[in-house]
């Protein structure tokens, strides 16, 4: 029989709360979408977007739209899941069929396949790493990459363990709004330049071409554009923290239950909708100064020169002058990231303990040590890898590759997971699950092409 008793973790104190019934008020509840901002505007876009650019010109435009655009409906479908059902991202994972033994007992085994893409992951995070470290050295040159990479893991580390939510998310939403503006300046003060695209360049993008040499960077830009599969489940830990769960309650008996559901689901969707408004804000100018630009100089960011490459893209537009804004806004936004994906899996390191058996879902301190433990040895393992491997584009490459192999899992999962455990009276539209088995299929062949053309 399955196990319905809720999670403690999804049950924070407060009791429940009546949803906001006005657009305006539905704005104060937001936050999630913030954090995790934090994590979806960096590496992918700035490394990965803007490296697509450079090699394939505007000729995949569409390509990138759709890597940001495709994943936002699973994000808010699996996560009115998590906040209705009590469960947290791993539970849920660990109800679907097929169990392999594990230390305790059965596990399913999607929490296996996720602890063997942990090292994958590690490596992605590396990367990010390496990126800011760079940045930082772009404005401190006397400061060589591996200090200066350093530095980034230990300010990390002693940001996460004091384990602040409030205080993430207010660093979060200063990062990623001052960068996302200063990108957006720069895309548009392009047009001034001789770099300027034409309606010509735009149309070109969107003629649905796919040239098989951009292959592997096309399907890592896929994997960890918009909301990648690492950031789809630590968005469900944010949503927890920020008390969606606690606010519906679990008492399904409640005859109230039903209308605060429906009320707060609805809050997840804007939720969800700004991110997705802030991403697609975030990634297009990154790829348009990668065509524009760097496409155009014959650049390719590689190596130790990554970050420095990347930053023709402001200095070709703006002047020589702006290379400060660069650096400054690529380690805002990199360090971003590295904040909020390595807050985010710390939430999620201590559930692949629960699952398999190693101490029970109540133990809340032990569980808080396990995160505040992760969130300190998890950069500091990345910088020595970084050391190891100081190309960040390499290393930012296999973790979205990594990713991207998760994805049908996500929206296989979601599909399964409202079919047999999600209450019938908050069910989605039937058109929304046609559209999530549509992105399953999609997300499938795609993990096909991954396995075939990069792990082979």
């Amino acid at each position: 029989m399955t196990d319905s008793t809720p999670d403690p973790y999804t049950m924070p104190e407060g009791g429940t709360r009546e949803s906001p019934t006005s657009f305006t008020a539905r704005l104060k509840y937001l936050g999630p979408s913030i954090i995790i901002s934090g994590s979806i505007v960096g590496s992918g876009e700035i490394i990965l977007t803007s490296s697509l650019g450079a090699a394939a010109g505007f000729l995949l435009l569409w390509w990138v739209l759709l890597s940001c655009w495709i994943k936002s409906l699973v994000q808010a479908e699996l996560s009115r899941y998590i906040i209705v059902s009590g469960d947290t991202y791993l539970r849920a994972l660990n109800r679907l069929p097929g169990k392999i033994p594990g230390p305790r007992g059965p596990v399913a085994w999607p929490i296996w396949l996720g602890l063997v893409a942990f090292i994958p992951g590690i490596m992605g995070l590396s990367g990010i790493l390496g990126g800011a470290g760079q940045a930082l050295t772009l404005l401190i040159p006397q400061m060589p990459s591996t200090w200066s990479t350093a530095l980034v893991a230990m300010t990390t580390a002693g940001i996460l363990a004091a384990g602040s939510y409030k205080a993430l998310e207010k660093i979060l939403l200063g990062l990623v709004v001052g960068f996302t503006a200063c990108t957006l300046v720069c895309a548009t003060l392009m047009q001034f330049t001789e770099f300027s695209m034409s309606a010509a360049d735009i149309a070109s993008g969107l003629t649905f071409e796919f040239p098989l040499e951009y292959l592997v960077l096309a399907l890592a830009v896929y994997g960890y554009t918009g909301v990648n599969s690492n950031e789809t489940a630590a968005y469900t830990y944010w949503c927890i923290e920020k008390g969606y769960p606690g606010y519906i309650g679990h008492d399904r008996q409640d005859p109230a239950w039903r209308q605060r559901a429906e009320g707060w689901i609805r809050v997840l969707h804007l939720d969800v909708w700004a991110t997705l408004l802030i991403l697609t804000c975030a990634t297009i100018p990154f790829y348009l100064l990668g065509a524009g630009v760097l496409h155009a100089m014959g650049e390719q960011p590689d190596g130790l020169e990554t970050i420095s490459v990347l930053s023709n893209m402001f200095t070709a537009t703006l002047g020589g002058w702006s290379l400060w804004i660069f650096g400054a806004g690529a380690f805002f936004i990199l360090f971003s990231t590295t904040l909020s994906g390595v807050g985010g899996a710390g939430r999620i390191i201590p559930d692949y303990l629960i699952e398999l058996g190693l101490f029970p879902r109540s133990n809340l301190p032990l569980r808080k040590a396990w995160t505040r433990g992760f969130v300190i040895c998890a950069p500091l393992f990345g910088l020595l890898c970084y050391v190891a491997i100081p190309n960040p584009v390499f290393l930012v490459t296999i973790g979205a590759v990594t990713a991207a192999l998760m994805l049908p899992i996500q929206s296989g999962a979601t599909l399964w997971l409202q079919a047999r455990h999600l209450d019938v009276r908050i069910h989605p539209r039937k058109a929304v699950k046609i559209a999530i088995a549509t992105i399953f299929c999609f997300q499938l062949l795609m993990a096909g092409l991954l396995i075939r053309y990069v792990v082979f």
